[in-house]
């Protein structure tokens, strides 16, 4: 097999084939890929890494923020909620934008449509097109609700006592969402990653019954509008997803990310169940592995996941989450290595 492109070969495990080598694909902190290339920029750290795509997040790329406190470091996000900062490239939330649902009343909404939203994804654009997949980064609907809007208990009571209420602001954010998705793609964006978590170590947040109407077909319309604008998507969600899987294979979602090793996810079950249907991307544990252990562990570990899910094709090799600053930069550049090592097809690791 010829040699393929960055972005041929994350197309075609999203199309569930065989490329030349399984590719990988990560969200990186910075403190790591100063610890690896100082002074990069992330483009030059992909270059270096000669990795299959870049992650074009929203939430760090695209959202606009207000300054609210610099010690702590405090911003108001978009859509007015409080998050602070640390040295992590994402905030944790800390005061959603409304507490009742009458301040939803003359409520403004961000503007998709904001061209200084894009201008760093033109640029990746105009630098990786057709060599490396620009990947777009889209909060889910479901996160920004709940984290933003109401805040998670007043978002879970919610789904019980005022479920239209839910459906109200669900819409609010799925209007932008929808926006951003279509300007991003419409730049050049290669794949839709739609990121935010429905489950925890034991289990969905929600019910079945809950997902089914409260977050499944929220995710299902931009899904939609991506596949008919020709762009594959894949949905991250740590935790066990395993009693809401099918739910979010009717989305039509073309991969799953991470399989979570810490919530009893075991990659090599998920792939003999749903390998046929969806691409799997994950696991290397971020957690353990990569945090912790030495070098040799790491490329076992690499060669376990592609051994287990690698066989067809329809696999990406990453982290179970993402590259956080507690990442081992050896351990990092050892997984790189050791996918590059492993993941060439024809397989032969049974």
């Amino acid at each position: 097999m010829n040699k393929l492109t960055g972005v041929e070969r994350m197309k075609r495990v999203l199309r569930l084939e065989e490329p030349d080598v399984v590719p990988t694909i990560d969200f990186h902190n910075q403190k790591l890929r100063d610890a690896i290339l100082p002074g990069a920029s992330y483009e030059d750290f992909v270059e270096h890494m000669d990795l299959d795509g870049i992650i074009f997040f929203d939430k760090v790329s695209a959202w606009q923020y207000e300054t609210v406190s610099e010690s702590p470091r405090v911003l108001k996000d978009q859509w007015g909620g409080l998050v602070r900062f640390t040295s992590e490239s994402l905030g944790v939330p800390i005061k959603p934008a409304i507490k009742l649902e009458k301040e939803l009343e003359g409520y403004v909404p961000p503007d998709p449509d904001d061209p200084k939203r894009y201008k760093w994804l033109e640029q990746l654009v105009k630098r990786f097109k057709g060599q490396r997949a620009v990947a777009v980064g889209a909060t889910d609907v479901f996160d920004i609700a709940k984290e933003s809007f109401l805040g998670d208990e007043a978002y879970f009571e919610a789904m019980i006592k005022n479920p239209s209420l839910v459906e109200r602001i669900n819409e609010i954010v799925l209007k932008y969402n929808l926006g951003y998705l279509r300007n991003a793609i419409e730049m050049g964006a290669d794949v839709v990653l739609i990121a935010g978590d429905y489950a925890m170590t034991y289990g969905p947040f929600v019910s079945p019954k809950h997902t089914a109407r409260f977050l499944t077909p929220y995710l299902k319309k931009q899904v939609d509008l991506a596949h008919q604008m020709g762009v594959p998507v894949i949905k991250h969600t740590d935790g066990d997803i395993r009693p809401i899987f099918e739910l979010l294979l009717e989305t039509g979602i073309n991969g799953i990310h991470p399989i979570d090793p810490m919530a009893g996810m075991d990659l090599g079950e998920t792939k003999k169940k749903y390998g046929s249907r969806i691409c799997l991307c994950g696991n290397v544990s971020v957690a353990g592995t990569l945090s912790w252990e030495p070098v040799e562990k790491v490329r076992q570990e690499v060669k376990d996941c592609i051994r287990k899910a690698g066989y067809g094709g329809g696999y990406i090799c990453m982290s179970s989450n993402s590259i956080h600053s507690g990442v081992k930069p050896e351990n990092y550049v050892a997984m790189v290595k050791a996918i590059r090592e492993f993941g060439r097809y024809p397989l032969q690791l049974n």
